[in-house]
């Protein structure tokens, strides 16, 4: 059984997707479809940059849906369908688009939002993430409670493999990092990203796009979706939506995600977009899976011998 995955912030670089595009004309058409949605050139930022620009965001966010439906759409003209999807926040909403949840042009439209709306939630320098290796997630989640004082911070992403990423305010954030190494960490590190994602600091944001998710157009998965915020498949419309709101200001449970694909059957991982994070991942978490990634035109073979019937 197929399992595709989607990444989310933090996979994008300039000129992610540009071989798909000169490849493959479904690839070319999703990158014009983003500029007629957002009334803007997504496609020259992500194709030329400059990349501070990329990594806004308000950018970063629709660039990646619009990078992972190109490769997504190359993979479905090939036949190539998974029985359920998933991403990793952000790729959440890629994964949607591939099961026919919402349209893409909808989708970077409210991700570019959901981008603006998390960033103005908490302002720049107040609010800090920080990657914690080599501690399981209890340790972790003591060492934020020891740490907090009054503050905001807690474990944002459970990623599995032995790390788990934490997120709040950025002296919070200080204090949990030196707490997690007293605790035997073997890595503490703070994270280049401009906002706390996914964690208290950010219900302005999930309340700021609730009548947005709201008032898209949607309609029943056609494949289950497995939630971030509770790695329960989502089947049903509304679940889905109410699922993407309350995934902004809470963790995600990434490795729970993968674990509950591993239980529902599947055996082989698509990693459908930038980047290879969540193949590393995965290959953590389900050992023995087979797991293969598709972001240029020379993967094609290895993802299509690895879900061959």
């Amino acid at each position: 059984m197929i399992a595709f995955l989607f990444p989310g912030q933090g996979s994008q670089k300039v000129g992610m997707g540009a071989a798909l595009a000169q490849a493959f004309p479904e690839a070319r058409a999703v990158f014009d479809e983003a500029d007629a949605a957002l009334g803007s050139p997504l496609s020259q930022l992500i194709l030329e940059g400059p990349p501070e620009q990329l990594t806004l965001t308000e950018h970063a966010q629709p660039a990646l849906v619009t990078v992972s439906t190109a490769a997504f759409r190359v993979l479905a003209k090939r036949g190539c369908r998974p029985a359920f999807v998933a991403g990793h926040s952000l790729g959440e909403y890629s994964a949607h688009v591939a099961a026919g949840t919402f349209t893409f042009a909808d989708a970077v439209r409210v991700v570019r939002s959901r981008g603006r709306y998390m960033q103005e939630a908490v302002p720049v320098g107040t609010g800090a993430m920080a990657a914690i290796l080599g501690l399981d997630t209890d340790a972790v989640a003591a060492a934020c409670a020891e740490a907090a004082d009054g503050e905001v911070v807690s474990p944002a992403n459970l990623n599995g493999g032995g790390q788990v990423v934490i997120a709040g305010t950025t002296a919070a954030v200080a204090r949990a990092l030196e707490r997690a190494k007293a605790l035997g960490a073997r890595r503490a590190l703070p994270l280049p990203v401009s906002a706390p994602f996914h964690c208290a600091l950010m219900a302005p944001a999930a309340d700021r796009l609730a009548p947005d998710l709201r008032a898209l157009d949607v309609h029943d998965p056609a494949v289950p979706v497995v939630a971030n915020v509770d790695a329960e498949p989502r089947r049903d419309a509304a679940g889905a939506i109410d699922a993407l709101i309350r995934q902004v200001a809470a963790p995600v449970l990434w490795e729970a995600v993968i674990r509950r694909l591993a239980r529902e059957g599947v055996s082989t991982y698509v990693e459908v977009g930038p980047g290879t994070v969540l193949s590393g991942l995965s290959r953590k978490i389900h050992p023995g899976a087979t797991v293969v990634n598709f972001s240029e035109p020379g993967d094609l073979s290895a993802v299509e011998a690895a879900t061959r019937p």
